[in-house]
């Protein structure tokens, strides 16, 4: 099992949010990069990074931080970037940048032939972000619910040859809740590309509860709160994770 530490960014500073809500944010890190290599030096083997202003304006807003995380690692390990993606000039500079891969969220619900056209372009490189409540899928950071259907977008997105599909349970993300292992498996049965699970991890409790599930498709897991807040530790999660049996 994959765990990803997320480094969510906001005005140049690594933040949480509650529930995608941009006025409720908590400030972890002035120094998002030396972040990043905390998690690099405790056993990281991905990073998720999230530009939230991006993610809001529907382009990027957070350049210096992005390019400073990348730096800072110097490809040791792949990172992945999401928020603000609509087009494909953006997924071929984060690409040329030094990402590894490139999330598309909203865009690939309001624009499916965009979506498309990314996973033609950039093979291998393109994951989708699903963020759902009670089954449906939302756009534009959360802020706006739509009628489409978690398990009908994913299979049309995996037949597009998206590499993954990252869950995201938004009434959990910065909840600290636990996280929907019965809508996570729901899915990663539903399709043959990996899922990667996201929202409300709170202790090792939820980890051992995905690891599992595992063997049904699960890939891995973004942390967020949990890890910033010390209700898990990541270097112990990952270990855990390592040791647990197939």
């Amino acid at each position: 099992m994959l765990l990803i530490p997320a480094i969510d960014l906001k005005d140049g500073r690594c933040v949480r949010l509650r529930q995608g809500d941009l006025d409720d944010a908590t400030i972890f890190s002035d120094d998002p990069a030396k972040i990043a290599t905390q998690w690099l030096e405790q056993g990281a083997r991905r990073l998720h990074l999230v530009d939230l202003n991006g993610a809001f304006a529907g382009k990027p807003k957070n350049s210096e931080a992005i390019k400073s995380i990348i730096a800072a690692i110097d490809g040791e390990i792949p990172v992945q970037i999401g928020g603000g993606i609509r087009d494909l000039d953006t997924i071929e500079r984060y690409l040329d940048a030094g990402m590894s891969y490139v999330i598309v969220g909203t865009a690939a619900v309001k624009s499916p032939g965009f979506l498309q056209d990314a996973c033609s372009a950039f093979p291998g490189s393109i994951i989708v972000g699903l963020d759902a409540r009670d089954g449906k899928i939302a756009t534009d950071g959360w802020s706006k619910l739509t009628r489409h259907d978690v398990l009908d977008l994913a299979k049309k997105f995996e037949d597009y040859g998206c590499e993954s599909i990252i869950y995201t349970d938004i009434g959990r993300d910065g909840m600290l809740t636990g996280v929907n292992i019965e809508a996570t498996v729901k899915l990663s049965q539903h399709v043959k590309i990996p899922v990667i699970a996201s929202g409300g991890v709170t202790n090792l409790k939820d980890i051992e509860d995905l690891c599992a599930v595992e063997h049904e498709g699960i890939e891995g897991v973004i942390l967020g709160r949990s890890i910033y807040e010390g209700t898990l530790d990541f270097a112990e999660a990952q270990t855990f994770a390592d040791e647990y049996p197939a």
